[in-house]
């Protein structure tokens, strides 16, 4: 019987799928509204003054935060809903890894070298690594303690693969 474990979908899949075009318009458009303002309400002189600094500093400013805020909730977000709706099955032999969009890595118990929760984790969940020697090379899968019941797979994964588990 296969034992599956699955992220939970807390996010519609259109979102998940699609986030960063989102941020990106929304970012565009309150660029676009502030180069708006500026021309609108701008006074331009052709000589350098203070108020030069001012609309200089304001756009520079601006474009630091369009720029930056959809980098910094892509990257946050990516990192935390990124496996939302993909699912974990120990069924055999086998390890399968099946992510929301129908893409399949799968690998015998057997070929599992390593079980191991990466050194330096930048954005959290931390990501806990399960690599394998196949014959073509190396392949790795992540999960990360945002799947339920992580635990009680690592501890069913590393029992049938006889690999211990590298947790810090």
């Amino acid at each position: 019987m296969a034992e599956a474990f699955q992220y939970p979908m807390t996010y519609p899949a259109v979102w998940l799928d699609y986030y960063y075009y989102g941020t990106w318009f929304l970012s565009m458009f309150l660029l676009a509204l502030g180069w708006g303002l500026f021309f609108r309400y701008g006074r331009f002189t052709y000589a350098i003054n203070l108020g030069c600094f001012w609309k200089t500093a304001m756009m520079l400013m601006l474009f630091v935060v369009t720029l930056g805020l959809p980098m910094y909730y892509n990257t946050k977000f990516s990192a935390e809903h990124g496996q939302d709706g993909d699912s974990v099955r120990i069924e055999g032999e086998r390890m399968q890894y099946l992510d929301r969009k129908g893409r399949v890595v799968s690998f015998p118990l057997s070929e599992i070298r390593a079980i191991r929760q990466e050194a330096v984790t930048y954005n959290p969940p931390p990501k806990i690594f399960i690599v394998a020697e196949t014959p073509t090379g190396r392949d790795s899968v992540y999960v990360t303690e945002k799947l339920p019941d992580y635990r009680r797979f690592l501890d069913e994964l590393s029992s049938r693969s006889g690999v211990k588990a590298e947790l810090r």
